[in-house]
């Protein structure tokens, strides 16, 4: 295959997208065909390390034979039923997600932004229903560089110009507080009793893997729970064994659960990536304030949805994907770190587990991370910059120690090649 080939097919599909498609993403100009494992390749066949996994969707790698398998016998059963009627999958995966989580009731939706907006119509309903806030009254409170997806309600709570420009009026009954500052949020709430919940990411990805302080999660549930407001964890990025455990909030197979939020938000990586999957989380308490009618999808809880999630979340269980999670993140980052000592272009090195991030040393509108990760594609590696100046490292939580150390070399490589 001659060069001239190699380039005019990948021009010829992306010119094609940025013809007929929307103008919504800004990807690295690279065209992938093909996925397993840690690899991804594009259609000329170079292979790359996938080290986004689809925003941490496919941490049990591309194309696991399991999780395959799964959506291909339920597909030849049945896909859809709609809820108008129960089906023979939704049950089941209910059940073993909340006996898997510890909680009462599961609401099974589609996309991470269907469950976040779940879990604000769930908050506002437990606080006019249960808490007895007036009506129309109810705050949500948010942590200031949140990501929680793109809808207008979410993006109402979000402080990133990009998300909000031109897409006002926004939705009220939404207030911030800075990010890791669990005194802040005590100060609000001692001045405004109408707060119903807090909704907050363990760890920021989106804002470049933003890790708080150790207490900060169990200070946030304490207060939670001396001023009868819910604490809200999306996990739908850190969550299914990213960060080296299968939480990132708490502990799953502690009896005591401390730190559990009152609700719990997943979604990504329960699929594998092989199609949307989203689950809300909660108690009897707070999902029973919404009765027939009041909220639903049309694929929200499918069979095909159900078994492929089921299978999926197994999957990390028994290949024990939060452990080689932790134990690999500490060698990757310490491998990060050390290059750290190479160059001056890393300003800082931060993660937990599998979802690590470096700071580049330039300003955020400075064009150098792409620059970088355009360097890395080169070598065979896929990251993204997020926010400017932070590049994402999140590979599929299959990934060896060797595949570790030769990313690490890719890496090295690459910066050194930019400075």
């Amino acid at each position: 295959m001659n060069i001239s080939t190699k380039i005019s097919k990948s021009e010829e599909l992306i010119e094609k997208e940025e013809r007929y498609g929307a103008h919504n993403y800004h990807p690295l100009p690279v065209v992938l065909k093909k996925g397993k494992g840690v690899f991804v390749w594009d259609v000329e066949e170079m292979r790359y390390y996938d080290f986004l996994s689809a925003y941490s969707a496919v941490n049990q790698g591309h194309g696991h034979p399991r999780i395959i398998k799964a959506l291909k016998d339920q597909a030849e059963e049945l896909t859809l039923s709609s809820r108008a009627f129960y089906n023979d999958k939704l049950g089941d995966f209910e059940e073993f997600v909340c006996n898997l989580f510890g909680y009462d009731k599961s609401l099974i939706m589609n996309s991470g932004v269907e469950a976040v907006e779940t879990a604000m119509k769930l908050c506002r309903k437990w606080a006019y229903q249960i808490k007895g806030i007036s009506p129309d009254q109810a705050k949500i409170v948010f942590a200031e560089g949140n990501f929680h997806g793109r809808t207008i309600s979410v993006i109402s709570a979000s402080n990133d110009e990009s998300a909000r420009k031109d897409f006002g009026p926004f939705v009220g009954g939404i207030t911030h507080v800075p990010y890791n500052d669990a005194d802040a949020f005590e100060a609000l709430l001692k001045t405004d009793k109408n707060i119903a919940g807090f909704i907050v990411e363990p760890i920021q990805g989106e804002a470049g893997v933003v890790v708080p302080d150790a207490d900060y999660l169990a200070r946030i549930k304490a207060l939670c729970q001396a001023y009868n407001v819910l604490f809200i964890a999306d996990e739908i990025q850190t969550g299914i064994a990213r960060t080296g455990s299968m939480l990132a909030s708490y502990e799953v197979d502690s009896e005591e659960k401390s730190n559990q939020p009152d609700i719990l938000i997943l979604g990504k990586a329960i699929s594998g990536g092989v199609l949307p999957v989203s689950a809300v989380l909660a108690n009897d308490e707070i999902m029973l304030t919404i009765k027939p009618g009041e909220h639903g999808s049309t694929y929200g809880g499918n069979p095909l949805a159900c078994a492929v999630a089921r299978e999926a979340i197994q999957v990390v269980i028994d290949e024990n994907l939060a452990e080689n999670a932790q134990k690999l993140g500490k060698i990757f980052r310490a491998g990060l770190e050390k290059i750290a000592t190479k160059t001056d272009l890393i300003q800082s090195v931060r993660g937990k587990g599998l979802l690590n991030a470096i700071v580049i040393n330039c300003p955020e509108e400075s064009d150098m991370a792409w620059d970088i990760c355009m360097k890395f594609k080169e070598n065979g590696l896929l990251a993204k910059p997020t926010h400017g100046n932070k590049i994402r490292f999140a590979p599929p939580l299959v990934i060896t120690e060797a595949q570790i150390i030769e990313s690490l070399d890719i890496i090295e490589r690459s910066l050194l090649s930019v400075a």
